[in-house]
C-alpha cells in the first residue's frame, strides 16, 4: 500500500482524494469547489481531448468558441431549462470595484449592469442566438459545431473532477433539418462515447434512455453512458440529447425548406468533461494508486535507472537510450527517472501515478544484456532480453489495455444482478450495492418512491432491456421497462 493512502476498504472517498492530490492530478482552488489541474492530470485529460476530437472531426464537426457570458434574459426564453439551471447559476451584477474611505474593496455601485449577465453554466442558449442569425435555408443544414470550454455550476457538495464549481468539458451543438436527423446524431455521438470509454478509458459502459425525470433540462429524450465505479455505485459518463424543436422555437430558428417553406430546425447536444479523469481513477485505482490505461497515460512507460555513482549511471544510459529512442520513434511516451533516492522509493511513486509499464536497468542488467519489465494492472514482471524491448513493449501496452478493460467488465458483472421482488432490490442497494436490473412500470410514482425510500435511481433503460415477463418491482404492475438501478456518484 502506498504511504499515506487511505485503504479502499477503509474508506472509498478518502482513498480517492488521497489518490488526486497524492499522484499529482489536481488540488483545490482558493475559492470553495474549485480544482487546479496539475500538469500530471491534465496532460490525462489532454489524451482524452484529442482522442475524441479526432472522433468527431472524422464525423463532419467542427470546432467553434461562444462567450462565457450569457445575458440574463436568454435562460427565461427557454422555461425547463432555466428551471434546471437555476439553483446552479454564477450571475454578474457589477462590473467594477472600488476602494472606500477605509481603503476596503468594495462594489461599485454605479457599475451596475443594465441586464445580468450569467456565467456559462452549458451554452445551448448562447449558441442558439447565434444559430438563429446563421441558419437561413435547408443549405446551411447540418450545422456541426462542438466547442472544447469551461462551465460555471455553483454545486453545494464538490469533489475534484467528479464535481467542481468550474470544469473543462466538451459541448457539442447541433441543427438538423429533420426529426430523423437529429435522432441518428444523436445516437452517433453516444456511441462515439461509448468507444471513447471503452476502446481508450478501458470503462466498460451501459448505454441507453434516461428517464423523463433524469433527462436533461429541455430535451425531448437523454441517452447516457453509465459506468460502475470502484465502490460500486454509478457514474454518468456523458449524455447526448435530442432537444427536439424546443429551442428552436424559444429562439425562432427556422429554415427555408427545399420546397420553400419555413419550418422550425430540430437540435442536439452532447457533452462529457473532466468527470471522466475520475472515472478512470475509480474504475481502475487501487490501493497503491493509479492504474492508467495506456492509451491515455501521460507516460506509458518509466525508466528506472539503478546505478550507485555518475560512471555507473552513465553506463547504463549508453546501455538503454538507444531502445528507448527507438520506442520513441513508434510513438511510445516515456519518462526517464534520472533523480537522486532509493529504487524502491521511485517503484512506490509511480506505482501511485498509475504509469502502465516500469522499465527497470541495472548493472547486472547491463553485464546480462536485459531488463526488468513490470506491468501496473497485475504486478507481473518479467526479465526481457534487451534487443526483445522494442518490439514487446508496445505488444505489452496492447495487453494492458485489454486486460484493464476485462478486469473492469467482470467486476462490474460480478456486481450485477437481476432481481424481481422490492426485498430482493433494498438488500442488494442497501447491503451489497452495485447496479440492479428489474422491471419498471414506465411511472414517475413509482420511480421517486424508489428514489426516496433508497437514494437508487434509475440509472437508464438500457438498449438491451427485456421487459417481457417482468413485473414493476415497485408497483406490481407489469413491467413497461427493464432498467438499472444504482446509487449514483
Amino acid at each position: 500500500m502506498a504511504k499515506g493512502v487511505t485503504p479502499q476498504s477503509k474508506d472509498y472517498n478518502a482513498w480517492y482524494t488521497d489518490v488526486v492530490t497524492k499522484a499529482g492530478l489536481a488540488d483545490y482552488g482558493p475559492v470553495k469547489g474549485t480544482m487546479v489541474v496539475k500538469p500530471y492530470g491534465f496532460a490525462m485529460w489532454d489524451l482524452i481531448k484529442e482522442t475524441f476530437d479526432g472522433m468527431i472531426k472524422e464525423t463532419g464537426h467542427v470546432n467553434a468558441y461562444f462567450p462565457i457570458f450569457i445575458p440574463k434574459s436568454f435562460l427565461a426564453k427557454e422555461a425547463e431549462h432555466v428551471e434546471g439551471f437555476a439553483k446552479e447559476c454564477a450571475v454578474v451584477t457589477h462590473t467594477r470595484l472600488k476602494t472606500d474611505e477605509t481603503q476596503n474593496i468594495v462594489v461599485d455601485p454605479e457599475s451596475k449592469l443594465e441586464e445580468e449577465v450569467i456565467v456559462r453554466p452549458t451554452s445551448e442558449t448562447v449558441i442558439w442566438s447565434m444559430y438563429k442569425k446563421w441558419i437561413q435555408s435547408y443549405r446551411d443544414l447540418p450545422l456541426l459545431i462542438n466547442q472544447w470550454a469551461n462551465v460555471v455550476r455553483w454545486e453545494m457538495r464538490t469533489r475534484l473532477f467528479l464535481r467542481t464549481t468550474e470544469f473543462l468539458w466538451q459541448e457539442g451543438h447541433t441543427a438538423h433539418a429533420t426529426a430523423e436527423e437529429a435522432e441518428d446524431e444523436t445516437l452517433l455521438i453516444l456511441e462515439l462515447y461509448r468507444k471513447l470509454a471503452e476502446d481508450y478509458l478501458a470503462i466498460p459502459v451501459h448505454t441507453g434512455l434516461k428517464s423523463e425525470s433524469e433527462k436533461f433540462a429541455g430535451a425531448d429524450r437523454t441517452y447516457c453512458i453509465e459506468a460502475m465505479m470502484g465502490d460500486k455505485r454509478a457514474l454518468q459518463a456523458g449524455t447526448s440529447h435530442n432537444l427536439g424543436q424546443n429551442f428552436a422555437k424559444a429562439f425562432d430558428v427556422t429554415f427555408q425548406t427545399q420546397d420553400n417553406k419555413e419550418e422550425l430546425v430540430y437540435a442536439t447536444s452532447w457533452g462529457v468533461s473532466t468527470r471522466l479523469v475520475g472515472g478512470v481513477i475509480m474504475t481502475h485505482g487501487d490501493d497503491k494508486g493509479l492504474r492508467i490505461p495506456p492509451k491515455i497515460a501521460p507516460y506509458q512507460v518509466v525508466v528506472i535507472p539503478i546505478f550507485r555513482d555518475e560512471e555507473g549511471g552513465k553506463t547504463v544510459s549508453e546501455y538503454i537510450s538507444p531502445v528507448l529512442d527507438e520506442l520513441r520513434d513508434q510513438g511510445v511516451r516515456i519518462h526517464e527517472d534520472w533523480r537522486k533516492g532509493s529504487p524502491g522509493f521511485k517503484f512506490n511513486e509511480w506505482e501511485m501515478k498509475g504509469v502502465p509499464l516500469r522499465l527497470e536497468v541495472g548493472p547486472k542488467d547491463v553485464e546480462n544484456g536485459n531488463a526488468v519489465l513490470a506491468r501496473r494492472d497485475n504486478g507481473e514482471k518479467q526479465v526481457l532480453k534487451k534487443e526483445d524491448l522494442a518490439n514487446q513493449v508496445p505488444i505489452l501496452l496492447d495487453a494492458i489495455q485489454v486486460n484493464m478493460l476485462e478486469q473492469a467488465k467482470a467486476f462490474r458483472e460480478s456486481n450485477t444482478c437481476t432481481v424481481s421482488t422490492y426485498d430482493e432490490f433494498k438488500d442488494v442497494i442497501i447491503s451489497k450495492g452495485g447496479f440492479v436490473r428489474c422491471g419498471w412500470d414506465g411511472t414517475e410514482k413509482s420511480e421517486m418512491a424508489i428514489k426516496d425510500d433508497t437514494k437508487a435511481t434509475i440509472r437508464l433503460i438500457p438498449f438491451d432491456e427485456n421487459p417481457e415477463g417482468m413485473t414493476c418491482i415497485y408497483s406490481g404492475k407489469p413491467a413497461k421497462h427493464e432498467v438499472i438501478f444504482a446509487k449514483a456518484y
